[in-house]
């Protein structure tokens, strides 16, 4: 069976030299993390343990959730995380996430949406003889009682918003949304819920079956087309500044 994840198709499209060098070569990078890349996951550390509380029954502080968060980012820091943009320090980025979190309270308090898991694994047989398979972890999932449907949340600390189209075409929920139907009912409601963080914006969408067993489908043709894929060029992008394998990329030397 082949195990696939949304990164891992992902990286396959913006880049065949980086999928080679992280999914094949299995390379471990030189390079560390961005300073963007840890601001993500301290902030969803921070919220998977904010709603971990609120599921049995406490609801902490904005106090706490500021000292937590805290906690964590000193934690996890080290030294060498890459920044890229020079015009920013390292406390502007700890100060974003710190609003990040004030923004998100402030607007969603008293928090009874009906949270019924965080970092909820999901495995997807895509198709019918189960040989290629989708995993992947969903931030928060909700169980919308006065819609009678299941929300998908996703949080996102990119300081650039999503184009309308961008969503919609959207691949990663939409998959999951896939996985969850085949949990609750291929009849059940699901809406994907972006946290757009940087911007104190949250946007909704739902697919019809239709349109995501036409994703399954493509979906399977990608995952056909890596498997036989035997050259594995590099693409420039602006993503390369972030890349942790741009010291080794035969397109940098």
């Amino acid at each position: 069976m082949k195990l696939y994840s949304h990164s891992k198709l992902d990286t396959f499209e913006q880049c065949k030299l980086k999928f080679k060098y992280k999914y094949i070569d299995k390379i471990i990078p030189e390079i560390p993390k961005s300073i963007e890349a840890h601001l993500g996951s301290v902030v969803h550390e921070t919220l998977e343990w904010f709603y971990a509380n609120i599921m049995k029954k406490k609801i902490p502080s904005i106090n706490d959730l500021i000292f937590f968060y805290s906690e964590k980012w000193k934690k996890n820091y080290s030294q060498d995380i890459l920044i890229v943009n020079k015009s920013l320090t390292v406390k502007d980025y700890f100060n974003r996430g710190v609003e990040f979190l004030i923004n998100y309270y402030t607007k969603n308090h008293p928090f009874k949406d009906n949270t019924i898991a965080i970092e909820q694994k999901i495995e997807l047989k895509l198709d019918e003889a189960g040989e290629k398979k989708l995993i992947g972890y969903i931030d928060r999932l909700v169980h919308n009682l006065e819609k009678n449907e299941i929300e998908i949340h996703d949080y996102k600390t990119s300081n650039t918003m999503w184009s309308r189209e961008k969503i919609e075409t959207n691949r990663q929920l939409a998959l999951y949304s896939l996985a969850i139907k085949e949990a609750f009912g291929k009849d059940k409601n699901v809406c994907m819920v972006w946290h757009f963080l940087a911007h104190d914006m949250k946007v909704c969408l739902r697919k019809t079956n239709e349109e995501l067993e036409k994703l399954r489908k493509n979906v399977i043709e990608l995952i056909d087309e890596i498997e036989k894929t035997q050259d594995f060029p590099a693409t420039k992008s602006r993503l390369c500044d972030w890349c942790q394998y741009r010291n080794i990329c035969e397109a940098w030397k």
